[in-house]
């Protein structure tokens, strides 16, 4: 198991020094220039005096040297958790980061919780009573979660809750450690909308795996010993069935932090997605290269834990 950790661990370094590499040259092609822009929102509306501080911005911000150097620079800043200063919002790239990082997360992982918990069940359900009602139902709610658009189910809850109970979320955001409650009253809600999203598929590849599994040799073997139902579904049928599923969590896990955007726009939570989105509009290289590199960064280790689960899940991976 040791060995299996190392070698994941040791791959895991070189596609993270190919990230940053990738999301450098990217922000490099991006068309614009963010000295223009800064010069030009600051007035410099005249030829010569406009091209006297575009020079002065380039040098101040280390856009006037070989692109080499401005990645080792840039990437050793990265590794001490300096990723330079935002000159859109006027303070390090840092203090961002730490203010709407967590937001971002706390609604990625409510999102995860909450589909985990209807659509793993239910997959099951609907295996183990394949042809029944509660199939034909269970099939019915996935298909509809699939064919909705996600920012259409996050304006309908909207809709609903102001049409018919007459109240929206805060918009004016809590943290979670000041106010609990009124932090929970804003995100449930872009989780759910989320959650019913990405619950669709989980829901549909748990049936299916489940289905395949349960004819297996292995569990007619459990049934034939006595073995209580729920113990050979669980135990057995289900640890084997997981592996896929395992996986397109975790893909969605990493998608969430980058997709959230919708839902922080449309119920206003101001999480990494929109700060991202502002960041790319004013071409503020150090804002998008920090938060494109930290999603990235979760994504990987998100990888590296599925991977981990693997060996947990199934021994023989360990081995391989």
């Amino acid at each position: 198991m040791s060995t299996y950790i190392l070698r994941r661990l040791l791959l895991f370094v070189p596609s993270l020094f190919g990230v940053t590499v990738v999301i450098f040259v990217l922000m490099r092609l991006v068309p614009g220039d963010i000295a223009e822009i800064l010069a030009y929102d600051a007035g410099s509306e005249f030829a010569d005096v406009a091209q006297k501080q575009i020079a002065k911005i380039r040098r101040e911000l280390g856009l006037d040297r070989p692109l080499l150097e401005q990645y080792v620079n840039w990437l050793a800043g990265a590794v001490r958790g300096d990723f330079g200063y935002s000159y859109w919002e006027k303070r390090p790239v840092m203090q961002i980061i730490e203010e709407r990082f967590p937001r971002s997360m706390e609604l990625a992982l409510l999102t995860i919780l909450l589909a985990m918990l209807w659509a793993v069940p239910l997959g099951v359900i609907s295996a183990v009573r394949q042809n029944s009602w509660a199939d034909y139902l269970v099939r019915v709610l996935s298909i509809s979660g699939l064919s909705m658009p996600l920012f259409l189910t996050g304006i309908l809850i909207l809709y609903f809750l102001i049409r018919f109970f007459y109240w929206m979320p805060p918009l004016d955001f809590k943290d979670f450690f000041d106010s609990p409650l009124e932090n929970l009253q804003q995100l449930i809600w872009p989780a759910l909308a989320q959650a019913f999203y990405i619950s669709a598929p989980i829901t549909r590849l748990t049936r299916s795996q489940m289905l395949d599994v349960i004819r297996e040799d292995y569990v007619r073997t459990a049934r034939a010993k006595g073995l209580p139902e729920r113990a050979v579904v669980y135990r057995h049928a289900l640890r084997n069935a997981l592996l896929p599923v395992v996986t397109f969590i975790g893909w969605w896990g990493g998608r969430l932090l980058g997709g959230i955007v919708i839902m922080e726009i449309i119920f206003g939570v101001p999480g990494m997605g929109t700060s991202l989105i502002e960041a790319v509009q004013h071409r503020d290289y150090p804002t998008v290269q920090a938060i494109v590199f930290l999603m990235a960064l979760v994504f990987l280790v998100l990888n590296l834990v599925i991977d981990l689960l693997y060996a947990w899940l199934d021994p023989r991976i360990r081995y391989t």
